[in-house]
């Protein structure tokens, strides 16, 4: 009888010099640094006195109780695991969850029911669609022709793709683009000639897919939630409304040069190891060509995606279709897809769901920090102590502080602790509410430095092109280059477009 791996690796110990040392040489220091860090920051938090009541500007106090500081604790440990990937990024999900249930943050029932929140299911059924577009070939065909017709240097391939990615934005989820171009990135990767291994040439493509997406999906309502639910604060408490195309008027402009000055980013930090990829246009046609005419699944498959993206379009404009959940929508599609056996349960057990459950900890960690005030006290913390600052300077510590918290939780969840806390202050500054809450959508779009501040994040990352550690590193100056946008379009270009930036006096 063989011995165990235990008694292999005991009697590999005793065998040599130094007894344990080949056993601690295994052993991972760097990542049982970072797991100890998290649980350290956990137990400093959770364990430590009361901490001073938030006090707004107008004296009112916010305490923090027992439950937001536990919540505090457990942003802080998923914080450092996700960053440092400790453990799969779905099971720091789980320890969300987890730490809740155990340590009373939250009920069980609470912390876990929002593992199956709608958002999680949009983003399943977004996935999906990705799925159907590889497995009929659509997305093959919209690689081969827009190398076809962008060439090929890798330069002009980074810019057709963040174009494509960008312009997809105005009229649907951001998520769905994400999951709809990502199979098409993988087709126009696997021409580059390295296979599956990391590159800068595939850590700019999928990187930057996911930083477009989110540059784009603040130029309309349709690219994401998060402009509908900032609207409706800043319709009750500024008493105006914004339009669809007022929204758009302020910013296309950002969106836009956002997507730009993105392309000369990665093309600075990640410069393709090859300039060209000869014969890559004459490569692509012919390829093109091999696919043949268009199939009847493919037909189906556009019908089906097209009919939804139109149904979610329309809730914008027609107030009938408005209760109908976007979730559900999106989901009617992946039935379809499977009565109609474009999909069968190979591909089902094919899912992601380190994917999904990532996001289910997103919503976990978000909902947490809202109910029980965390959020709150944080928020009036950080905007208090600019009340009297220069309204320029104001507006930049909004923004700053919706991009960080939006890289945590949910940008929607992150709009509604932030703004109404923003819109009551910036009366006091002389600061128009306008430039207040379209500051903040800016930010909120673009997280640059967690995978679970966006689902194109984390869609991108299952390229297996880089590490959540080189996600956060490049965010850092990604996210400087942002806020800078922010500044000179406060400063610059809304005012020339007509936007008020501060109260007459």
């Amino acid at each position: 009888m063989s011995d165990t791996p235990v008694q292999e690796l005991a009697l590999e110990a005793s065998s040599q010099e130094g007894g344990l040392s080949p056993l601690l040489a295994r052993i991972n220091w760097k990542r049982l640094f970072f797991i100890i860090l998290g649980v350290t920051l956990f137990t400093i938090v959770y364990y430590s006195p009361p901490w001073p009541d938030a006090v707004d500007p107008v004296g009112e106090h916010f305490a923090l109780s027992k439950e937001a500081k536990g919540a505090l604790a457990v942003f802080l440990l998923a914080g450092v695991w996700w960053v440092f990937e400790v453990v799969p990024i779905g099971i720091t999900s789980i320890a969300i969850g987890v730490m809740q249930a155990m340590f009373l943050i939250r009920p069980a029932k609470d912390a876990f029911k929002d593992f199956m929140d709608p958002s999680v299911w949009f983003i399943f059924g977004s996935i999906v669609i990705g799925m159907v577009f590889t497995k009929t070939g659509l997305t093959r065909r919209l690689a081969y022709k827009m190398l076809s017709i962008v060439g090929e240097k890798t330069s002009m391939i980074y810019l057709g793709c963040f174009v494509v990615t960008a312009a997809l934005t105005h009229v649907m989820a951001h998520t769905a683009v994400a999951a709809t171009v990502y199979p098409l990135l993988l087709t126009i990767y696997s021409l580059y000639g390295e296979g599956e291994r990391p590159t800068k040439f595939g850590k700019g493509l999928f990187i930057g897919m996911a930083y477009v997406a989110g540059a784009g999906s603040i130029i309309t309502l349709l690219g994401a939630a998060r402009g509908a639910v900032a609207i409706g604060f800043f319709r009750g408490i500024a008493g105006r409304e914004i339009t669809f195309f007022e929204l758009s008027y302020y910013m296309f402009p950002i969106g836009w040069l956002m997507v730009l000055a993105l392309w000369v980013f990665f093309m600075i930090f990640f410069k393709p190891e090859k300039k060209t990829i000869p014969g890559l246009r004459e490569k692509a046609k012919a390829l093109q060509a091999e696919m043949g005419r268009i199939t009847g699944r493919e037909i189906l498959t556009v019908l089906i995606v097209i009919g939804a993206i139109i149904f979610l379009s329309l809730q914008s404009f027609l107030p009938g279709l408005k209760p109908y959940n976007k979730s559900a929508v999106i989901l009617i599609a992946t039935i379809l897809f499977y009565l109609t056996r474009i999909l069968d349960l190979r591909d089902l057990e094919e899912i992601p769901w380190n994917i999904i459950l990532l996001f289910g900890g997103a919503m976990s960690i978000g909902f947490c920090l809202w109910e029980t005030g965390a959020a709150k006290w944080l928020a009036v913390n950080w905007l208090v102590m600019f009340q009297k600052a220069n309204w320029f300077i104001f507006v930049l510590s909004i923004a700053f502080f919706v991009m960080v918290m939006t890289n945590f939780i949910m940008n929607v969840a992150a709009i509604a602790i932030s703004l109404p806390v923003a819109l009551v202050i910036a009366p006091y500054l002389g600061v128009a509410p306008e430039v207040v809450l379209f500051a903040s959508l800016v930010t909120a779009g673009m997280p640059f430095l967690l995978l679970v501040g966006a689902a194109p994040n984390a869609i991108a990352y299952d390229s297996k092109q880089f590490t959540t550690g080189e996600f956060f590193l490049y965010g850092i100056p990604a996210s400087v280059l942002l806020m800078v946008l922010v500044g000179v379009a406060a400063l610059v270009i809304w005012p020339l477009l007509g936007m008020p930036v501060v109260i007459p006096k």
